[in-house]
């Protein structure tokens, strides 16, 4: 398939890189200059501008947030204004519900096909194709796109005919994702500073009842205090933290457990934790207790 893709940052990179070797037509594109450079050699195209991204069938965006993906597609020569009328705008970044409605209307307006195709996973899951997609949008053109979500990731999940939903659903996940860094956090603190080894708790807890992903992963990073390079920055995870507890109040959903991970993502970035990884959040407890860093 003839696509664009937009956005090369951590994860962005890996995905684009997926498709060219799975044998795509792809341009890209990225707002800061110098990050094409592997994907060129790939055998990609480099867009110089929004526009030459927007040429094909499709168009995958890999952003930050609501104000990174609203400079993209909302530009004069931006992403709603160049693609061609049937073409498909796949948004795969963690954005607002609000914000993916807007998409929404924007592109029917236009005459273009909208899905939202948000995913979990870090880096080292995007790189190697193995991320879980969740898909909401109109179900033909959601199957039109599952050779591009095959070469993205291992799993693809399909929530509905609402883009939105999946945006929801990514920013619920989330938000499960910083409470159990900041549960671990809690508990790594409590025993370690009883003399316990932290790292062997860890090890007994992932092999046993809490055998899964998130636990084994943010597990490992809060037991070791390693929080650098950030694989998932702390201010995305604040962010998105922040979308969920919007989408609460629309909603009218009280959510306790968010506005306690509210505070706490704040008080890590007030302290200059803006460079750290989110699971930063779960070593917070540990100086809580005084004995952390």
């Amino acid at each position: 398939m003839k696509l664009g893709f937009i956005g090369l940052g951590h994860m962005g990179a890996g995905m684009a890189a997926n498709l060219v070797r799975d044998g795509h037509d792809l341009s890209v594109f990225n707002r800061s200059p110098g990050r094409s450079g592997s994907l060129t050699a790939l055998g990609a195209h480099e867009a110089r501008t929004i526009a030459e991204a927007c040429r094909g069938a499709a168009v995958i965006t890999m952003l930050a947030d609501d104000d990174a993906a609203g400079a993209i597609a909302f530009a004069d020569e931006g992403l709603i204004a160049t693609l061609p009328k049937g073409a498909i705008h796949i948004s795969m970044s963690s954005i607002s519900v609000a914000f993916s409605k807007r998409l929404a209307q924007a592109h029917t307006e236009a005459g273009q096909r909208y899905i939202a195709a948000p995913v979990f996973g870090r880096p080292d899951m995007a790189a190697s194709g193995k991320l879980f997609i969740i898909a909401a949008g109109d179900a033909a053109t959601i199957d039109q796109c599952r050779p591009l979500f095959d070469a993205l990731g291992q799993k693809t999940s399909v929530i509905g005919e609402e883009p939105w939903a999946a945006n929801l659903v990514k920013l619920s996940g989330n938000f499960l994702q910083a409470a159990t860094i900041e549960s671990l956090g809690e508990a790594i603190a409590l025993i370690g500073k009883a003399g316990i080894d932290r790292r062997a708790y860890v090890e007994i807890l992932t092999s046993t009842v809490f055998n899964s992903p998130a636990y084994k992963i943010f597990g490992q990073l809060i037991a070791e205090g390693k929080f650098e390079p950030a694989a998932f920055a702390a201010p995305l995870g604040y962010k998105d933290i922040r979308l969920a507890l919007a989408a609460a109040e629309t909603l009218r959903v009280p959510m306790p457990m968010g506005s306690l991970l509210h505070d706490r993502f704040l008080r890590l970035l007030a302290q200059g934790g803006s460079h750290l990884d989110w699971a930063a959040v779960g070593g917070l407890a540990a100086q809580d207790a005084g004995d952390g860093p």
